[in-house]
């Protein structure tokens, strides 16, 4: 099920937030660049950058994901190991609104993002 309109608006008010404090500076954009995408109820954080050995292709390696429960009311927050599976952030597997998910990213204290 993907989230409602009304959440649509808030999704993407935090996470443009997001995107204006984090992003690289204008000339590192073509290398590398910070984005998100909304898959039914999960945001996904990814990077955007060239292809390691054909610069004329773009990849999106994913970095963190946040999934809402609508159930339990709280967003449960993945990271993306080596093996391409998402698995629970152990430090913190749950949040109560996107805007933590988003600070629990940017703080990364344990380097898993």
């Amino acid at each position: 099920m993907a989230v409602d309109n009304l959440q649509l608006l808030d999704i993407i008010e935090v996470m443009e937030a997001y995107l204006e404090k984090n992003r690289p500076a204008e000339h590192i954009r073509p290398q590398l660049d910070l984005g998100y995408k909304i898959k039914d109820q999960s945001i996904i954080i990814h990077e955007i950058r060239p292809f390691w050995n054909d610069a004329s292709k773009t990849i999106y390696p994913e970095v963190a994901k946040a999934t809402f429960v609508k159930a339990k009311n709280h967003w449960k927050v993945f990271l993306l190991r080596a093996n391409l599976k998402w698995y629970p952030y152990d430090p913190k597997p749950t949040v109560k609104t996107l805007k933590e998910f988003v600070e629990l990213v940017e703080e990364d204290r344990h380097g898993c993002f």
